[in-house]
This record gives structure tokens, sequence and C-alpha cells, in this order.
């Protein structure tokens, strides 16, 4: 089965849309060996970072579009139905396809690979000085 953005956009919950896209993988198992480099030089592309600027701008910079995930570190655009190294050496075009493409934050990202357990989103307070400790 195919899987796309239009289609994961229609659930209304960040559970839902993560159970559409998650996955089955292992921790370790081998992607793609000794190739990896091909989807390392992929990723430091023009085409790829103007296809993730794009992304993020689309998903309004929401882990999974989700309007209450906002993502407080590394941004990550994750493929939602996984890029095999015929794909990267062909430049594919649904390596950039909007369809095949989420916003995602580390966390989220590993455990739609790897099956990892979802952390609960907290939203804090933020107060005067809060970043300053001696201040507080």
């Amino acid at each position: 089965m195919v899987k796309r953005y239009s289609e994961l956009i229609k659930f209304k919950t960040f559970n839902e849309r993560f159970n559409y896209l998650k996955l089955t993988g292992k921790v370790g198992a081998e992607t793609f060996g000794y190739d990896r480099y091909l989807n390392q030089m992929l990723y430091k592309s023009r085409r790829w970072r103007e296809t993730r600027d794009r992304i993020i701008i689309r998903d309004n910079g929401f882990d999974l579009a989700c309007e209450d995930y906002v993502i407080f570190g590394k941004t990550l655009i994750h493929h939602i139905n996984p890029l095999t190294l015929q794909q990267i050496e062909n430049m594919s075009s649904i390596i950039f396809d909007p369809e095949n493409l989420i916003t995602t934050c580390l966390d989220t990202h590993n455990a739609i690979h790897y099956g990892n357990e979802l952390k609960e989103y907290v939203v804090v307070e933020r107060s005067k000085n809060d970043t300053c400790p001696w201040r507080r």
C-alpha cells in the first residue's frame, strides 16, 4: 500500500497520524549499507534543501503537521514511503514529492522507524529569566 500525505492529514489526531506512518524496522538494521553515502549526498543537495524548506513551511513546522505539536529541536523531513537504493541512484521524483514527505522531530521519526515509544508532549509555561538559572 502506498501511503500519501493527502491521506495522512485526514487523520485528526497525532496518534492516528503516527499509527498510519509506523514502520516495523529494527535499530541497527542495515538500510543502505556501504551505499549510505548516496543518501547523505542527497540530503546535502540544493534540490533537497529547497524541498525540505517547502515541506516545513507547508506543515507550519509542526510535528506530523499537527498544530499542537511544536518542534523544539532538530526538524526532520520523513519519507512517508521509505526510499530504496534504486530510487536514490536514479534521483526518482518520489524523493521530492510533497505527497511522500512530512515534517517530524527526531523522537517521532525514530519512533516511526523503530517502534520506540512516543514521548508525551509537555507544554512548559515560559517565565522571565527561565533560561538564566542564576537570575531566578
